[in-house]
């Protein structure tokens, strides 16, 4: 290699050098704009006020008690004439809890527990609970441990649903009080899942069990 050569080599490489040099103290200076936040799919704080959620126990903050049955109201159960409205409307919350579970080293897990009057209208042509009505039930009432674990770790815990394994354990005839118990499993970025069981209420007789899977929709399919 020639005297010339060498030099025009040296030259690009301190030049290529440098150029790297000023462009990594422009980007420590001048850094990028973070990214904008993902946009939720139903922001629970957004959503209408429905009545006064005061009434409902358990431990968690009063702020996420509504939010959650804020969500509860618009999202799942909707406007009237929306299918399932009158059973929907129905379903009353009485606990809401979050606790650390020491078995899974201090994770955070939410239940929540709802009631409701098994009445005509959500009868087959047996006189009993119609399996579709329990699924609707599932389907909302199942959800909401997961937005209220959400409220508490600034996440958004609602989404659409998945999949539903259910499993009809005993029929419940007109009359019976629903006791509606569901438990967050996991809240994950995009897939979160709970579980519930359905007992009647008065002789703690299991009516249905079940696990659901929810999903954070990608907004530009939709």
């Amino acid at each position: 290699m020639s005297s010339r050569q060498l030099s025009t080599t040296t030259s690009s490489s301190l030049s290529s050098a440098l150029s790297a040099t000023l462009q990594s103290r422009d980007i420590i200076s001048n850094p990028p704009p973070p990214p904008e936040p993902v946009k939720a799919w139903v922001d629970p704080a957004s959503l209408p006020h429905h009545g006064h959620a005061s009434y409902i126990g358990g431990n968690a903050p009063d702020y996420v008690k509504q939010l959650n049955y804020n969500t509860f109201m618009c999202y799942g159960v909707g406007e009237e004439g929306c299918f399932g409205f009158k059973v929907g409307k129905s379903v009353k919350f009485t606990d809401v809890n979050v606790n650390r579970k020491l078995e899974r080293q201090g994770r955070l897990e939410a239940t929540t527990t709802a009631e409701i009057e098994v009445t005509k209208h959500m009868l087959n042509g047996a006189g009993m609970l119609h399996g579709g009505c329990v699924a609707y039930l599932i389907d909302n009432c199942c959800a909401t441990p997961l937005v209220v674990l959400g409220l508490i770790q600034d996440a958004n815990g609602v989404g659409v649903t998945q999949s539903m394994n259910v499993l009809f354990h005993s029929p419940a005839p007109r009359g019976t009080i629903l006791q509606i118990v569901s438990t967050s499993i996991a809240l994950g970025g995009r897939v979160m899942s709970s579980r519930c069981e359905i007992l009647d209420k008065n002789s703690g007789r299991m009516i249905a069990s079940a696990f659901l899977n929810k999903m954070q929709p990608v907004l530009s399919r939709l």
